[in-house]
Protein backbone atom coordinates (compact mmCIF):
# COMPACT_ATOMS: atom_id res chain seq x y z
CA UNK A 1 0.00 0.00 0.00
CA UNK A 2 1.03 3.87 -0.67
CA UNK A 3 -0.23 4.78 2.67
CA UNK A 4 -1.59 8.27 0.91
CA UNK A 5 1.38 8.79 -1.04
CA UNK A 6 2.15 10.65 -4.86
CA UNK A 7 5.07 10.88 -6.61
CA UNK A 8 7.02 13.96 -8.01
CA UNK A 9 9.68 13.08 -10.40
CA UNK A 10 11.38 16.24 -11.32
CA UNK A 11 12.64 16.06 -15.43
CA UNK A 12 12.67 19.88 -16.62
CA UNK A 13 15.87 21.15 -16.65
CA UNK A 14 18.16 22.24 -19.17
CA UNK A 15 21.19 19.60 -18.60
CA UNK A 16 23.70 22.37 -19.10
CA UNK A 17 26.15 20.82 -16.63
CA UNK A 18 25.88 17.96 -18.71
CA UNK A 19 27.47 19.52 -21.64
CA UNK A 20 25.88 17.41 -24.61
CA UNK A 21 22.74 16.53 -25.91
CA UNK A 22 20.57 13.98 -25.40
CA UNK A 23 19.94 16.50 -22.22
CA UNK A 24 20.47 13.77 -19.64
CA UNK A 25 16.86 13.49 -18.68
CA UNK A 26 16.55 11.85 -22.06
CA UNK A 27 19.37 9.19 -22.15
CA UNK A 28 18.08 6.19 -23.46
CA UNK A 29 18.22 3.33 -21.41
CA UNK A 30 17.65 0.49 -24.33
CA UNK A 31 14.83 1.70 -25.67
CA UNK A 32 12.83 4.37 -23.04
CA UNK A 33 14.37 7.68 -21.57
CA UNK A 34 16.16 7.86 -18.55
CA UNK A 35 13.01 9.84 -17.07
CA UNK A 36 10.60 7.19 -17.92
CA UNK A 37 13.04 4.66 -16.82
CA UNK A 38 12.80 6.17 -13.25
CA UNK A 39 9.57 6.42 -13.01
CA UNK A 40 8.68 2.40 -14.03
CA UNK A 41 11.71 1.70 -11.82
CA UNK A 42 9.10 3.35 -8.82
CA UNK A 43 6.05 1.66 -10.05
CA UNK A 44 7.45 -1.32 -10.28
CA UNK A 45 8.29 -1.56 -6.41
CA UNK A 46 6.04 0.90 -5.20
CA UNK A 47 2.41 1.74 -5.75
CA UNK A 48 1.89 5.36 -5.36
CA UNK A 49 -1.83 6.88 -5.26
CA UNK A 50 -0.12 9.59 -8.09
CA UNK A 51 2.55 9.97 -10.30
CA UNK A 52 3.47 13.45 -11.28
CA UNK A 53 6.26 14.08 -14.22
CA UNK A 54 7.58 17.88 -14.60
CA UNK A 55 9.29 18.47 -18.26
CA UNK A 56 9.89 21.03 -20.55
CA UNK A 57 7.38 22.78 -22.07
CA UNK A 58 8.17 22.16 -25.22
CA UNK A 59 8.67 18.50 -24.79
CA UNK A 60 5.07 17.83 -22.73
CA UNK A 61 3.31 16.66 -25.26
CA UNK A 62 6.06 14.20 -26.64
CA UNK A 63 6.69 12.93 -22.93
CA UNK A 64 2.73 12.27 -23.15
CA UNK A 65 2.97 9.59 -25.89
CA UNK A 66 5.35 7.79 -23.53
CA UNK A 67 2.63 6.83 -21.02
CA UNK A 68 -1.15 7.60 -20.13
CA UNK A 69 -1.31 7.26 -16.33
CA UNK A 70 1.00 10.23 -15.32
CA UNK A 71 -0.27 13.90 -15.09
CA UNK A 72 2.63 16.00 -16.92
CA UNK A 73 3.54 19.18 -15.62
CA UNK A 74 5.16 22.09 -17.51
CA UNK A 75 8.50 23.12 -15.43
CA UNK A 76 9.57 26.35 -14.14
CA UNK A 77 12.58 28.50 -14.09
CA UNK A 78 14.27 26.54 -10.72
CA UNK A 79 13.58 23.60 -9.20
CA UNK A 80 11.38 25.23 -6.56
CA UNK A 81 8.91 26.64 -8.91
CA UNK A 82 9.17 23.40 -10.53
CA UNK A 83 7.57 21.54 -7.43
CA UNK A 84 5.16 24.53 -7.10
CA UNK A 85 4.30 23.81 -10.74
CA UNK A 86 3.59 19.77 -9.99
CA UNK A 87 2.31 20.06 -6.41
CA UNK A 88 -1.18 21.76 -7.14
CA UNK A 89 -1.66 18.37 -8.61
CA UNK A 90 -1.19 16.60 -5.54
CA UNK A 91 -3.98 16.06 -3.14
CA UNK A 92 -2.44 13.06 -1.01
CA UNK A 93 -1.14 14.06 2.36
CA UNK A 94 2.12 12.81 1.77
CA UNK A 95 4.41 13.60 -1.07
CA UNK A 96 7.89 11.76 -2.57
CA UNK A 97 9.88 13.96 -4.87
CA UNK A 98 12.75 12.35 -6.92
CA UNK A 99 14.90 13.94 -9.19
CA UNK A 100 15.45 12.02 -13.13
CA UNK A 101 19.51 12.76 -12.54
CA UNK A 102 19.20 10.62 -9.38
CA UNK A 103 18.17 7.34 -11.57
CA UNK A 104 19.66 4.29 -9.73
CA UNK A 105 17.99 5.05 -6.08
CA UNK A 106 18.47 2.49 -3.67
CA UNK A 107 15.00 0.16 -3.52
CA UNK A 108 15.63 -0.12 0.34
CA UNK A 109 15.77 3.67 1.28
CA UNK A 110 12.64 4.42 -0.71
CA UNK A 111 11.12 1.52 1.59
CA UNK A 112 12.86 3.04 4.44
CA UNK A 113 11.36 6.59 3.65
CA UNK A 114 7.46 5.27 3.33
CA UNK A 115 8.10 2.91 6.47
CA UNK A 116 8.86 6.45 8.35
CA UNK A 117 6.53 8.70 6.80
CA UNK A 118 4.53 9.16 9.72
CA UNK A 119 7.34 10.57 12.12
CA UNK A 120 7.92 13.90 10.84
CA UNK A 121 7.52 16.29 8.42
CA UNK A 122 10.01 15.32 5.77
CA UNK A 123 11.92 11.92 5.58
CA UNK A 124 15.68 12.79 4.46
CA UNK A 125 17.81 10.47 3.12
CA UNK A 126 21.54 11.15 4.20
CA UNK A 127 25.03 9.47 4.05
CA UNK A 128 28.07 10.45 5.75
CA UNK A 129 31.31 12.56 4.54
CA UNK A 130 34.35 10.53 5.04
CA UNK A 131 36.95 13.10 3.17
CA UNK A 132 38.35 16.65 5.77
CA UNK A 133 36.07 19.52 5.48
CA UNK A 134 37.35 23.50 5.22
CA UNK A 135 34.29 25.46 5.09
CA UNK A 136 35.29 29.47 4.44
CA UNK A 137 38.78 28.46 5.01
CA UNK A 138 37.91 26.69 8.03
CA UNK A 139 38.23 23.43 9.05
CA UNK A 140 35.27 21.79 10.53
CA UNK A 141 33.79 18.18 12.11
CA UNK A 142 33.01 16.02 9.30
CA UNK A 143 31.36 13.83 12.32
CA UNK A 144 28.88 16.96 12.46
CA UNK A 145 27.91 16.96 8.26
CA UNK A 146 26.00 14.91 5.95
CA UNK A 147 25.67 14.89 2.27
CA UNK A 148 21.54 14.75 2.02
CA UNK A 149 20.01 13.18 -0.97
CA UNK A 150 16.68 12.26 -2.93
CA UNK A 151 14.55 10.97 -2.99
CA UNK A 152 12.65 13.17 -0.22
CA UNK A 153 9.24 12.18 1.43
CA UNK A 154 7.13 15.28 2.91
CA UNK A 155 3.37 16.28 4.28
CA UNK A 156 2.34 17.87 1.58
CA UNK A 157 0.56 20.94 3.28
CA UNK A 158 3.47 21.88 5.05
CA UNK A 159 5.66 21.53 1.45
CA UNK A 160 3.38 23.64 -0.59
CA UNK A 161 3.45 26.31 2.39
CA UNK A 162 7.62 26.10 2.75
CA UNK A 163 7.80 27.18 -0.94
CA UNK A 164 5.46 29.37 -1.40
CA UNK A 165 7.56 32.09 -0.11
CA UNK A 166 10.12 34.27 -2.55
CA UNK A 167 13.03 32.45 -0.62
CA UNK A 168 14.52 29.98 -2.99
CA UNK A 169 15.64 26.36 -1.11
CA UNK A 170 17.33 23.84 -2.75
CA UNK A 171 15.68 21.55 -1.60
CA UNK A 172 12.41 20.18 0.57
CA UNK A 173 14.10 19.49 3.67
CA UNK A 174 15.81 23.13 3.97
CA UNK A 175 12.63 24.46 3.29
CA UNK A 176 10.53 22.65 6.09
CA UNK A 177 13.22 23.41 8.15
CA UNK A 178 12.98 26.70 8.13
CA UNK A 179 9.26 26.40 8.40
CA UNK A 180 9.61 25.19 11.75
CA UNK A 181 9.21 21.28 10.22
CA UNK A 182 10.14 18.42 11.85
CA UNK A 183 13.28 16.58 10.15
CA UNK A 184 14.01 12.59 9.82
CA UNK A 185 17.30 12.05 9.01
CA UNK A 186 18.01 8.03 7.77
CA UNK A 187 20.76 6.18 6.06
CA UNK A 188 20.66 6.87 2.10
CA UNK A 189 22.34 5.11 0.04
CA UNK A 190 26.42 6.02 -1.60
CA UNK A 191 25.46 3.94 -4.47
CA UNK A 192 23.03 6.81 -5.75
CA UNK A 193 25.16 9.12 -7.47
CA UNK A 194 23.48 11.87 -9.38
CA UNK A 195 23.99 12.70 -12.58
CA UNK A 196 25.38 16.35 -13.58
CA UNK A 197 28.26 15.99 -15.88
CA UNK A 198 28.91 12.83 -18.50
CA UNK A 199 31.62 11.65 -16.44
CA UNK A 200 28.87 10.58 -13.64
CA UNK A 201 27.67 7.87 -16.24
CA UNK A 202 30.28 6.02 -15.34
CA UNK A 203 29.68 5.81 -11.67
CA UNK A 204 26.40 4.54 -12.29
CA UNK A 205 25.95 0.60 -13.37
CA UNK A 206 21.99 -0.01 -13.55
CA UNK A 207 21.54 1.74 -16.58
CA UNK A 208 21.90 -0.20 -19.51
CA UNK A 209 23.13 0.68 -23.02
CA UNK A 210 20.78 2.30 -25.55
CA UNK A 211 19.22 0.04 -28.39
CA UNK A 212 20.32 -0.91 -31.79
CA UNK A 213 17.31 -0.61 -33.26
CA UNK A 214 16.22 1.62 -36.53
CA UNK A 215 13.39 3.54 -36.32
CA UNK A 216 11.62 4.25 -39.49
CA UNK A 217 9.45 7.73 -40.20
CA UNK A 218 7.09 7.95 -43.10
CA UNK A 219 6.55 11.50 -44.38
CA UNK A 220 4.17 13.00 -47.27
CA UNK A 221 2.88 16.52 -47.87
CA UNK A 222 0.71 18.30 -50.74
CA UNK A 223 0.60 21.69 -51.77
CA UNK A 224 -1.40 23.47 -54.68
CA UNK A 225 0.39 25.93 -56.73
CA UNK A 226 -0.22 29.77 -56.57
CA UNK A 227 0.93 33.00 -58.68
CA UNK A 228 2.84 35.63 -56.97
CA UNK A 229 4.72 33.13 -54.39
CA UNK A 230 8.37 31.73 -54.77
CA UNK A 231 8.90 28.25 -54.78
CA UNK A 232 10.92 26.74 -52.51
CA UNK A 233 12.54 23.03 -51.72
CA UNK A 234 14.37 21.68 -49.09
CA UNK A 235 15.60 25.30 -48.51
CA UNK A 236 16.78 25.94 -52.06
CA UNK A 237 14.74 28.64 -54.38
CA UNK A 238 13.67 27.34 -57.47
CA UNK A 239 12.95 29.40 -60.69
CA UNK A 240 9.12 28.61 -61.08
CA UNK A 241 6.48 30.94 -62.36
CA UNK A 242 4.35 29.40 -59.20
CA UNK A 243 4.63 28.98 -55.48
CA UNK A 244 3.06 26.59 -53.20
CA UNK A 245 0.26 27.67 -51.16
CA UNK A 246 0.93 27.23 -47.39
CA UNK A 247 0.64 29.16 -44.18
CA UNK A 248 4.63 28.86 -44.33
CA UNK A 249 6.52 29.54 -47.10
CA UNK A 250 5.27 26.20 -48.57
CA UNK A 251 8.37 24.13 -48.69
CA UNK A 252 6.34 20.62 -49.09
CA UNK A 253 9.78 18.69 -49.23
CA UNK A 254 10.94 20.06 -45.58
CA UNK A 255 7.02 18.99 -44.37
CA UNK A 256 7.68 15.97 -45.57
CA UNK A 257 10.64 15.43 -43.79
CA UNK A 258 9.47 16.75 -40.76
CA UNK A 259 6.69 14.30 -40.63
CA UNK A 260 9.21 11.54 -41.35
CA UNK A 261 12.16 12.77 -38.93
CA UNK A 262 9.06 12.91 -36.14
CA UNK A 263 6.69 10.29 -37.35
CA UNK A 264 10.12 7.56 -36.67
CA UNK A 265 9.79 8.63 -32.55
CA UNK A 266 6.51 8.77 -31.91
CA UNK A 267 6.52 12.41 -31.47
CA UNK A 268 3.17 13.31 -33.87
CA UNK A 269 3.31 15.26 -37.18
CA UNK A 270 4.30 18.97 -38.17
CA UNK A 271 0.98 20.29 -36.98
CA UNK A 272 1.43 19.55 -33.53
CA UNK A 273 5.13 21.55 -33.57
CA UNK A 274 3.92 24.21 -35.88
CA UNK A 275 -0.24 24.71 -35.93
CA UNK A 276 -1.35 26.38 -39.27
CA UNK A 277 -3.49 28.98 -37.29
CA UNK A 278 -0.66 29.96 -35.36
CA UNK A 279 0.49 33.76 -36.64
CA UNK A 280 4.17 32.80 -35.86
CA UNK A 281 4.70 30.93 -38.17
CA UNK A 282 3.20 32.89 -41.25
CA UNK A 283 5.20 33.05 -43.93
CA UNK A 284 8.17 31.33 -42.01
CA UNK A 285 10.98 29.53 -43.92
CA UNK A 286 10.31 26.01 -43.58
CA UNK A 287 14.34 26.01 -42.96
CA UNK A 288 13.69 27.09 -39.61
CA UNK A 289 11.30 24.35 -38.95
CA UNK A 290 13.27 21.67 -40.23
CA UNK A 291 16.15 23.40 -37.81
CA UNK A 292 14.20 23.42 -34.65
CA UNK A 293 13.23 19.59 -35.25
CA UNK A 294 16.71 18.53 -35.91
CA UNK A 295 17.65 19.98 -32.13
CA UNK A 296 14.34 19.04 -30.78
CA UNK A 297 15.13 14.91 -31.91
CA UNK A 298 19.18 15.58 -30.63
CA UNK A 299 17.86 16.32 -27.36
CA UNK A 300 15.09 14.11 -26.54
CA UNK A 301 18.07 11.39 -27.69
CA UNK A 302 18.11 10.00 -31.15
CA UNK A 303 20.26 10.54 -34.22
CA UNK A 304 19.14 10.93 -38.34
CA UNK A 305 20.71 8.05 -40.51
CA UNK A 306 19.00 8.73 -43.59
CA UNK A 307 16.42 10.68 -46.06
CA UNK A 308 15.05 8.81 -48.80
CA UNK A 309 12.30 11.53 -50.34
CA UNK A 310 10.45 11.08 -53.66
CA UNK A 311 9.15 14.79 -55.21
CA UNK A 312 6.08 14.00 -57.51
CA UNK A 313 5.53 16.96 -59.94
CA UNK A 314 4.80 18.03 -63.72
CA UNK A 315 6.12 21.38 -63.51
CA UNK A 316 9.12 22.38 -62.76
CA UNK A 317 12.07 20.17 -63.85
CA UNK A 318 13.26 18.76 -60.47
CA UNK A 319 16.48 16.53 -62.05
CA UNK A 320 18.28 20.10 -62.79
CA UNK A 321 18.06 20.97 -58.97
CA UNK A 322 18.65 17.35 -57.57
CA UNK A 323 21.88 17.61 -56.43
CA UNK A 324 21.56 21.04 -54.97
CA UNK A 325 18.70 20.20 -53.15
CA UNK A 326 20.47 16.97 -51.99
CA UNK A 327 23.33 19.36 -50.25
CA UNK A 328 20.82 21.94 -48.78
CA UNK A 329 19.13 19.01 -46.79
CA UNK A 330 22.59 17.67 -45.62
CA UNK A 331 23.76 21.23 -44.17
CA UNK A 332 20.63 22.10 -42.36
CA UNK A 333 20.26 17.84 -40.96
CA UNK A 334 23.52 17.67 -40.34
CA UNK A 335 24.36 14.50 -41.48
CA UNK A 336 26.54 13.15 -45.20
CA UNK A 337 25.04 13.90 -48.55
CA UNK A 338 25.48 10.43 -49.61
CA UNK A 339 22.68 9.91 -46.27
CA UNK A 340 19.94 11.43 -48.31
CA UNK A 341 19.13 10.84 -51.90
CA UNK A 342 15.90 12.77 -53.82
CA UNK A 343 14.37 11.08 -56.45
CA UNK A 344 11.38 13.21 -58.67
CA UNK A 345 9.05 11.88 -60.78
CA UNK A 346 6.01 13.26 -62.58
CA UNK A 347 2.20 12.24 -62.45
CA UNK A 348 2.25 11.32 -65.94
CA UNK A 349 -0.72 14.08 -66.24
CA UNK A 350 -3.14 12.11 -64.05
CA UNK A 351 -5.12 14.20 -61.41
CA UNK A 352 -4.30 17.36 -59.75
CA UNK A 353 -0.69 17.01 -60.02
CA UNK A 354 -0.75 15.69 -63.23
CA UNK A 355 -2.42 18.89 -64.10
CA UNK A 356 0.41 20.85 -62.84
CA UNK A 357 -2.17 22.11 -60.07
CA UNK A 358 -0.24 20.92 -57.04
CA UNK A 359 3.26 19.31 -55.87
CA UNK A 360 3.74 16.44 -53.31
CA UNK A 361 6.54 14.73 -51.65
CA UNK A 362 6.68 11.15 -50.07
CA UNK A 363 9.71 10.79 -47.67
CA UNK A 364 11.04 8.04 -45.33
CA UNK A 365 13.65 8.72 -42.43
CA UNK A 366 15.14 6.27 -40.48
CA UNK A 367 16.71 7.17 -37.03
CA UNK A 368 18.67 5.87 -34.31
CA UNK A 369 18.88 5.98 -30.22
CA UNK A 370 21.51 8.53 -29.88
CA UNK A 371 25.00 7.09 -27.75
CA UNK A 372 26.21 9.15 -24.73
Amino acid sequence: MANDISLIILSGGNSTRFGQNPKKQWINIKDEPLWLFVVNRFKKNYSFDKIVVVGSKDELNYMSNFCCDIDMVASGQTRQKSIQNAITHISTKYVMISDTARCCFAKKVVKNLIKNHLKADCIVPTIDINDTIVYNYEYINRDKTKLVQTPQLSNTALLKKAISSDIDYTDESSAIKANDGKLLYIKGDKKSHKITTKNDIKKIDCLKKPSKKVLVGFGYDIHKFINNKPLYLCGVKIDSQFGLQAHSDGDVAIHSVIDAIIGAIGAGDIGDFFPDNDNKYKDISSVKLLEYIVLFVSKTGFEIVNIDMTIVAQIPKISPHKKQLRYSLSKILKIKPNHINIKATTNEQIDTIGDSKAMCVYCVANLKYSKV
